[in-house]
């Protein structure tokens, strides 16, 4: 069993042009201006984004560990949880005028987006997501190794398919790698979790 295997049986949502996925990690290379945003501030919608998603119902928790190649703008890499085109969640890193981000983007209908400033090279991280009925809490791992709230959003109960996603709206031939992929019961305090991240 290894830090993927919660990847099995998962399914492509726009398969990248370049993929492989082995015990240690899945990596890829997106293809040209991939994106998911839904009409705020610019008008347009997108979709074309590169998510391997697996499906989930009812509550629960997923890690993800990755890290990313990030040189141009909006270059991109987290998990997506995913209901339908209108409902959806990303969070991440997103290079955002030579910084990397924490960032979020919910949307519900149409996208809003959050980010926390981390400087021009974050190296790897690692996110939390956890799904307590109507309601998505998302965390990352910070310097003190502690869980980081990013984000606490409403999301629609039922059917759903979460996993590893990255994006390259600029530009094709972003890299991603992702060392983890995990599903497991929600995390009964995860909103307030002292815990060590790891």
């Amino acid at each position: 069993m290894t830090a993927l295997t919660a990847l099995d049986g998962a399914d492509w949502l726009n398969p990248p042009p370049a993929w492989n996925r082995a015990a240690e990690a899945l990596t890829l290379e997106t293809g040209e201006r991939t994106d998911f945003w839904r009409d705020t501030l610019y008008g347009f919608r997108r979709d074309s984004g590169h998510a391997l998603l697996v499906p989930v119902e009812g509550d629960f928790t997923a890690h993800v560990g990755f890290d990313g190649d990030y040189q141009a703008l909006y270059d991109q890499a987290g998990v997506m949880l995913r209901r339908d085109e209108a409902h959806w969640i990303k969070a991440g890193i997103e290079l955002s005028d030579g910084v990397a981000n924490l960032s979020v983007v919910v949307t519900r209908g149409a996208s809003d987006w959050s980010t926390v400033a981390l400087g021009p090279a974050p190296g790897p991280q690692r996110l939390r997501l956890t799904r307590t009925g109507g309601a998505v809490v998302i965390q990352a791992r910070n310097a003190a190794n502690r869980w980081q709230l990013l984000r606490v959003a409403p999301f629609p109960e039922g059917p759903a398919h979460v996993g590893p996603m990255a994006c390259s709206p600029e530009r094709a031939g972003f890299r991603a790698r992702f060392s983890e992929f995990t599903l497991g019961p929600a995390v009964a305090s995860a909103l307030h979790d002292d815990t060590p991240a790891y």
